[in-house]
């Protein structure tokens, strides 16, 4: 029998475990949701018990089926920003995950951000360092000279810093076992791979750590200057960081050994998977949010239109960049349909719905429920629904939610093709709301591009596996990954150039309305 690629897919909403084949193909899947835990409005947390105990267990039933002795590698994909902070002798958590989306230190960033005189490139709302580094300068003066465009630092919610300080000073356990010397700081995936190892390994790769606002992509290095400000301890113990595809030791749960061989990112992982493998690919996730991911090449971009430049990978010593926009709620907005409005019964029936209503009928949602991501970067923003008349529909309303999606895709490459100047001819979207053919026909006529649906939309899945697999030969190269990419569909633009400036410019004055609103 053919050997597989075991993969772990430790998500925002669940943990999926798949095994695959060298054409792409799956042989077995398992999954389940994770508990969503918010103890006040904004605040959003995970219990890291539940997160391993579900990975093991969605893995023992794929395990079971392909049999351990058939698994050449395993590969581990996770949520990013979400972070752990836990005892090293017993293993167990001082408090829960804290998740990226949650929005309960907004208050620790802003004073974080006005200590120091200290100005950097803006990037994403949040911050870009390494000034010094930055090759190309962003304009010219009338005398020639080169001149840098700075802002004074801002600091996201997301970012791992701000929760590691709201633990410390709202936590006792957690100061004490600082104080021992025995507390361990972990994204996710740190998580995962260190109760795999029995303890044995603690690390992560460059793509996660490279987004928790604790790295600097410019310098390839943890950034003291960015966890001062939140006084994050030097006692606090950082795992170690490796490379993508790689050595990240064994683990034998399942009976045979089986080596873990690749640790990134969601939407690192996503990107890889969709074989956005030259410098301008672009890909648009869309699940629980939607995140649009730009290959930048092998130099780091800053960014000074509000997005988040990250290191993609690192394989085989070199190092690939991109430029992120995230939009924290897509899937989400159509899970708060049916399951706190109780408009549908399905995800799947707000593609027909949308249809029906022919448009929105001046309707614009804006899903700010714990803020707005890239560009705007507002976490005091809210959720807003604009326009609405007597004779508004609940078709229309559902409408209104899908078509967010494409006006804040718009949104963020547009702030891409002034960051890069490079042309995008093509998006290459995935996750599980492009499903919804409405969604990526929107996408569609807003940017103006072309979007391509693949046959398997399990793209982040795909990319830990294709990753995993190289470090062990089971591919050989980036070439063998690309001809098993098959699209499903192609969706092209329709919609006239007026029209879709007069949507997009409502859509601005909508956003406008939901920002600052929860200060």
């Amino acid at each position: 029998m053919d050997k597989y690629i075991l993969v772990n897919d430790v998500g925002t909403t669940g943990i999926r475990a798949v095994a695959m084949d060298q054409k792409n193909k799956i042989a077995s899947r398992a999954y389940e949701e994770i508990t969503q835990i918010h103890p006040k409005p904004g605040w959003s947390e995970q219990d890291p018990a539940e997160i391993w105990d579900k990975t093991v267990d969605v893995t023992r039933k794929v395990v079971d089926k392909v049999g351990a002795e058939n698994v050449a590698a395993l590969g581990i994909v996770t949520q990013r920003s979400t972070n752990i902070l836990w005892n090293k002798k017993t293993g167990k958590p001082v408090y829960n995950a804290i998740t990226w989306q949650d929005g309960r230190t907004a208050d620790i960033c802003d004073k974080a951000a006005n200590k120091g005189n200290i100005k950097f490139i803006h990037g994403l709302g949040r911050v870009v360092t390494g000034l010094s580094k930055v090759i190309t300068p962003l304009k010219k003066s009338k005398t020639g000279k080169l001149l840098i465009q700075a802002s004074h630092l801002t600091f996201s919610p997301a970012f791992c810093p701000p929760h590691i300080k709201w633990v410390l000073d709202n936590v006792k356990e957690a100061k004490d076992v600082l104080a021992k010397g025995d507390l361990l700081f972990g994204t996710v995936d740190t998580w995962i791979v260190w109760n795999y190892t029995n303890g044995k390994v603690h690390a992560t790769d460059f793509s996660n750590i490279s987004s928790t606002g604790m790295f600097d992509p410019f310098n390839m290095d943890w950034s003291k200057t960015l966890m001062k400000p939140f006084e994050v301890p030097d006692e606090l113990v950082l795992p170690e960081i490796r490379e993508s595809s790689g050595d990240y030791g064994k683990t034998d749960i399942f009976g045979e050994p089986i080596p873990i061989t690749a640790v990134i990112a969601d939407q690192q992982s996503a990107l890889f998977g969709e074989a956005c493998f030259l410098s301008g690919d672009v890909k648009c996730t869309n699940g629980t949010g939607t995140f649009v991911d730009m290959n930048t090449g092998d130099t780091p971009t800053a960014s000074t239109h509000q997005l988040t430049p990250l290191v993609a990978w690192k394989l085989r010593g070199k190092t690939t960049y991109m430029l992120e926009g995230l939009i924290p709620n897509t899937g989400s907005a159509v899970q708060w349909l049916r399951d706190d409005l109780g408009v549908i019964k399905k995800s799947s029936e707000t593609e027909t719905m949308a249809e029906k209503a022919k448009d929105s009928k001046g309707i614009y949602f804006v899903p700010a429920f714990e803020g707005l991501g890239a560009p705007y970067w507002d976490a005091r923003a809210r959720g807003t629904i604009v326009g609405i008349t007597r004779t508004a529909k609940k078709e229309q309303i559902v409408r209104a939610v899908l078509e967010s999606i494409g006006y804040n895709c718009k949104d963020t490459v547009e702030s891409m093709k002034k960051d890069t100047g490079l042309p995008i001819g093509s998006i290459k979207a995935d996750g599980g709301a492009s499903e919804n053919d409405f969604i990526l026909q929107f996408i569609s006529d807003m940017v103006d591009v072309e979007v391509e649906r693949p046959e398997n939309l399990e793209t982040t899945a795909i990319g830990a596996a294709y990753l995993a697999g190289l470090a062990v030969e089971y591919w050989k190269s980036e070439n063998d990954i690309r001809k098993y990419r098959k699209v499903d569909k192609t969706f092209k633009p329709k919609m006239k150039e007026d029209k879709r400036e007069t949507l997009y410019n409502g859509w601005k004055r909508a956003v406008e309305r939901s920002l600052d609103w929860a200060r």
